[in-house]
C-alpha cells in the first residue's frame, strides 16, 4: 500500500492524482494503523516547517514515520517541504526535523536583489549519481519548484542532483530507502510522473 502521509498542510489530491495517472492507488491518511501497513510512504506537503512538525507530533505521527523508514526500511519519499522534513534541523521556526537525513534546511538569501524569493518556476537539475529515482530521467531535466528555503547535505554521497538559484543547492537527495526532492514531481508533467513511477516500482 502507498500511503500519502496526511500531516493537514498543503493539497494532496494533485499528488494522489498523478499517482493514479501512472497507474497506482495511493491513500491519503494520517491513520497509524494504516501507516504501519504501508509499503511506500511518501511525505508531501507546502507551508511552514515548524507548523508542519507540530502537526506531525500533535498527530503522533514522528514515531511510526521513524519506525518504519530507520528500523522496517520502508522506501519513503519526501516532496517540497516534506524532503526538508526529512532533514535534522530548519531554520524556518529554528526547529529540528525528523533526522532522516543528515542535512539542515536553510533559508534562501541574496545580496543581489534581482533575485526573487521564493524560487518559483522551472528550473533544471544537474545529476551527480545515477539513482533508481532517475531512470529515463535526464541530465538538465526540468521541474516545477516553489519555495523559500533549501537543504543542504552533510555528506557528499547523499546527493544524487542539485539545482542552481543564485546558488547550488541539493534538489534530489538519497540516503538507503530514503528520497528527498525540492521540487513537485506532480506539477512536472512526465518528467514529474516518470520519477514517481521509478520511487514506486524500483525504491
Amino acid at each position: 500500500m502507498i500511503v500519502i502521509v496526511d500531516y493537514k498542510l498543503g493539497n494532496l489530491n494533485a499528488l494522489q492524482n498523478s499517482i493514479r495517472k501512472i497507474g497506482y492507488e495511493a491513500t491519503i491518511t494520517s491513520d497509524i494503523t494504516q501507516i504501519k501497513n504501508a509499503t511506500k510512504l511518501i511525505l508531501a506537503g507546502v507551508g511552514h516547517f515548524a507548523k508542519a512538525i507540530e502537526n506531525i507530533n500533535l498527530l503522533n505521527l514522528k514515531d511510526i514515520i521513524k519506525e518504519k523508514v530507520l528500523i522496517h526500511k520502508t522506501p519513503i519519499i519526501g516532496i517540497c517541504l516534506g524532503m526538508q522534513l526529512l532533514t535534522d534541523f530548519s531554520e524556518e521556526g529554528q526547529v529540528d526535523g525528523l533526522s532522516l537525513i543528515k542535512a539542515k534546511t536553510l533559508k534562501f538569501s541574496f545580496s543581489d536583489n534581482t533575485i526573487k524569493i521564493p524560487h518559483v518556476g522551472w528550473n533544471n537539475i544537474k545529476i551527480k549519481r545515477q539513482n533508481i529515482l532517475l531512470e529515463n530521467i535526464p541530465d538538465d531535466a526540468q521541474f516545477y519548484f516553489t519555495h523559500s528555503y533549501y537543504v543542504t547535505c552533510e555528506k557528499e554521497d547523499n546527493i544524487v542532483a542539485t539545482t542552481n538559484y543564485g546558488h547550488d543547492f541539493d534538489s534530489i537527495i538519497n540516503n538507503e530507502n530514503i528520497w528527498g526532492v525540492q521540487f513537485h514531481p506532480e506539477k512536472s508533467h512526465k518528467q514529474g510522473l516518470d520519477l514517481l513511477k521509478n520511487f514506486i516500482e524500483n525504491a
